[in-house]
């Protein structure tokens, strides 16, 4: 298997260092942590299996879905919060719900593994009917429910668009076993409207670099739209070059943030600024192969002090291969054609008043 390498910055050997050293952190359950002790949480578990895929490590890779699978509850979701031994936080978060379908796709694109899919497709179609479930009557998805099944009363701009992205990909696994789910095409297209033209509909997070780059990483904005998006606050994330601060009124940098906002860039055609932006990072490098989670400026401190993470160290792997273009998954995120697209309700209004008015 072919893994990311990008000479001069990542070689492939560092590449699997990094997975090697987050299945070590892996427990016999099959969860992954966030760093020993810690907690895990669906999104984040996911993210980690997705990285150990991409460099070749299906074992940890397919422990890691094997335990989402056996402790989903009847109704779909995940508690958001686990720890080694039981439940940490009991609230079920839409978008760490809706991951599961990202990383089933993903999987599969690597592994070609078609009984993976079938295996892992009702663990999917229960997760996403959860999801839609929380979708209000305007488009967007509210953040999360209680373990009673009462909902929040919110959404958020970063979850909303990282589920949007998730629907996809559900939707491209029920295309491949020849299942259909019209709903599922129409819940991601009144969110997608949502996410581009209704912005009082999620609570007010643009202090969050998150809630910035999302939307253009999951490819809601895309093209001229998404470079002005980019553009419109890069200089109040995007710190001289070392990184992309977590939030806007703080010096610090994290790596996992600065990963995912070079893939957005790629995603925009923008490959050199991608690419100085992971570099940027590697410098996060600890020798045992996991990467520290941030660093605070311009006092070079490690932020929290010494941690270092696997979704750090996950979100390393994914911006490795979407610069390398080493696996058949590298495209995932960086290339918006990749996914089934859902339906323009924006065009097909545009026609419907079009057509009444020939009427």
């Amino acid at each position: 298997m072919l893994l990311p390498e990008i000479e001069g910055v990542i070689s492939a050997a560092q590449v699997r260092q990094t997975a090697e050293a987050m299945a070590d952190w892996q427990l016999p359950s099959g969860m992954i942590p966030w760093f020993p002790g810690g907690h895990a949480d669906a999104w984040n578990h996911v993210e980690a299996a997705m990285a150990l895929d991409t460099a070749g490590l299906h074992e940890p890779a397919s422990k890691a879905y094997q335990w989402l699978a056996d402790i989903q509850r009847e109704d779909g979701a995940w508690h958001h919060y686990y720890v080694a031994d039981g439940i940490e936080q009991d609230k079920l978060d839409a978008n760490c719900v809706a991951y599961i379908a990202t990383g089933v796709w993903h999987r599969y694109l690597i592994t070609n593994d078609r009984g993976f899919l079938e295996t892992m497709w009702p663990v999917v179609d229960r997760a996403i009917e959860f999801v839609l479930g929380l979708q209000t009557a305007r488009g967007e998805i509210l953040w999360a429910r209680h373990s009673d099944g009462t909902p929040w009363s919110f959404a958020l701009l970063t979850g909303s668009s990282s589920i949007s992205h998730s629907i996809r990909a559900a939707v491209a696994i029920a295309h491949e076993l020849g299942h259909e789910r019209p709903d599922w095409e129409l819940g991601g297209a009144q969110l997608a409207h949502v996410l581009r033209h209704v912005p009082e509909a999620f609570a007010p997070k643009d202090r969050w670099a998150m809630d910035w780059y999302y939307p253009v990483l999951v490819g809601v904005l895309r093209g001229q739209a998404g470079l002005d998006h980019m553009a419109s606050r890069a200089a109040d994330f995007e710190m001289d070059d070392r990184g992309v601060r977590c939030v806007s009124d703080r010096p610090w940098i994290t790596a996992a943030e600065t990963c995912e906002c070079a893939i957005a860039y790629l995603g925009l055609g923008k490959a050199d600024r991608a690419m100085q932006l992971f570099t940027s990072i590697q410098g996060y490098r600890t020798d045992d192969g996991h990467y520290l989670t941030g660093m605070v400026f311009p006092e070079e401190l490690t932020f929290p002090e010494d941690e270092r993470s696997t979704y750090s160290d996950a979100a390393v792997v994914l911006a490795a291969d979407a610069l390398a273009k080493a696996t058949p998954a590298h495209a995932l995120f960086s290339d918006h054609e990749f996914l089934p697209d859902l339906m323009n309700i924006e065009l097909d209004a545009e026609r419907s008043l079009n057509q009444s008015r020939h009427d």
